[in-house]
């Protein structure tokens, strides 16, 4: 009988999803699943997501744009995959503090700023290299100003918040 027990717990292939938030983290995530779960069969499907964003005002989903969404999942989605998907999502994102840490080695004088053209080569040269087309769609978020400086501290708080300081 052992073995079974042995075998049962090492087939979740990791730690256990729900020690990666607080109650009150998994509480709005059930919240926000149970919202989605539009049939409540306890399952998020293609159906559930159409619902969920008609309930949203968007109606000409694409199919294929669903499609996507569910394949990201390696199952069916119910509440633990759905929680382990938000949790693999959210794990990337480094702090804040941790970001600026690693911009400001390139401003060594601490203006707060970098040449767009530096950060650009180091970016496509350096470690995990950045693509021609990575490098333009970050410029195309955050364009340089008319000196040709990317404002650091500003990309560091949209980075993880998500939206731009007033």
């Amino acid at each position: 009988m052992s073995p079974k027990k042995a075998k049962k717990k090492t087939e979740g292939g990791g730690s256990n999803v729900f020690s990666m938030f607080d109650q009150t983290q998994i509480q709005e995530f059930k919240e926000a699943f149970t919202i989605m779960d539009q049939n409540r069969d306890g399952f998020i499907d293609k159906a559930d997501l159409r619902d969920t964003f008609a309930a949203l005002g968007r109606l000409n989903v694409k199919n294929e744009e669903l499609e996507a969404m569910v394949q990201e999942a390696p199952g069916a989605i119910n509440f633990t995959i759905f929680l382990t998907m938000f949790g693999e999502k959210l794990k990337g994102t480094d702090p804040e503090e941790t970001i600026l840490n690693a911009f400001k080695i390139f401003d060594p004088e601490g203006k707060g700023h970098i040449k767009a053209d530096y950060i650009k080569e180091m970016l496509m040269t350096q470690a995990d290299r950045f693509s021609q087309e990575e490098v333009s769609q970050m410029f195309a978020a955050f364009p340089p100003d008319v000196s040709g400086n990317l404002d650091y501290k500003n990309l560091c708080y949209v980075i993880t918040h998500g939206e731009e300081k007033d």
